[in-house]
């Protein structure tokens, strides 16, 4: 239960960003954010407002976000209608059904838009433990990046999460480079700042895996990322895997400058794959702590 008597509820879903204008809501565009809170809109019988672990840029997809809201605990028994059933399985039974509706069902909608079902899927819906906020409590975000950087690799089934390069990558150089990034940095030169807020991050992991079917795989992970970091970062490092200078990429980091040169990679093969968060008795004192490490983040 939280303060005011409102119980907490997390959700666990993931989406394909394809056809979205990416996670916020939008007036007048299709978002994650909207459709999820239409569809809670329609179970709940009220506005309902979602704070979410990653906001994810258009065309960005994910494989493990969290989300949470707050209900009144009447509002969460009366999910299950009076049966003998959990209240979190009745609304992920029952959410599935309306975003069903919401994403594919509207009358006069365009092909494209009716062909959405299943786009959105949740997977879980719990009450969260005390103190639990889907962004301020995470203890770090991991995303994936696919890359083709040969003709031969380019497969039409996996387009929509692969990004097509047409000139060879040196991996060993863009591991290279992105090991100096290993760290607590300000990364400005690879973000998009926000008022107030500020660009320093723990970069805790970034590599470049080329797999046996020749696929270079990128995974980064952070305590968190600021606006357009990750396609920034991939981004720059495309530039470093084509021209062979591992040491560019840090130079760019020094710079803390934001220009002509900070290029962002393409969003469609990009995957929020995973968020962690701390013990449940740590859930508060973590988000206490990054609320007030980032300011107005």
């Amino acid at each position: 239960m939280q303060d005011g008597g409102f119980l907490r509820v997390r959700l666990d879903l993931s989406y394909d960003g394809g056809p979205f204008r990416g996670w916020a809501a939008q007036p007048g565009h299709l978002t994650v954010q909207g459709a999820l809170e239409e569809g809670l809109e329609v179970l709940i019988r009220r506005p309902v407002r979602l704070t979410v672990a990653g906001r994810t840029d258009a065309g960005v997809h994910a494989r493990g976000q969290v989300v949470h809201f707050d209900l009144d605990p009447g509002e969460w028994l009366a999910l299950s209608r009076g049966r003998d059933i959990d209240p979190g399985a009745a609304l992920v039974r029952r959410l599935r059904g309306v975003l069903s509706k919401v994403l594919g069902g509207r009358v006069g909608s365009p092909a494209p838009l009716r062909e959405l079902a299943g786009a959105i899927e949740v997977h879980s819906a719990v009450p969260a433990p005390a103190g639990f906020d889907a962004r301020f409590s995470a203890l770090w975000r991991r995303y994936s990046y696919r890359i083709a950087d040969r003709p031969e690799l380019w497969d039409p089934l996996t387009r929509n999460v692969t990004l097509w390069h047409d000139r060879p990558l040196d991996d060993k150089a863009m591991n290279n480079a992105a090991g100096r990034l290993i760290g607590i940095h300000d990364f400005l030169s690879f973000c998009k700042p926000r008022d107030g807020a500020t660009t320093i991050r723990d970069l805790q992991h970034f590599s470049f895996v080329r797999g046996h079917d020749g696929v270079i795989t990128a995974t980064v992970q952070a305590d968190a990322f600021c606006h357009n970091m990750v396609r920034a970062l991939i981004g720059a490092s495309l530039v470093v895997g084509t021209e062979h200078d591992p040491y560019w990429l840090h130079e760019r980091l020094l710079a803390q400058v934001r220009d002509s040169q900070t290029k962002l990679a393409a969003p469609h093969p990009l995957v929020l794959e995973h968020v962690a968060y701390p013990e449940d008795h740590e859930m508060m004192l973590r988000a206490e702590r990054t609320r007030a490490r980032r300011g107005f983040d």
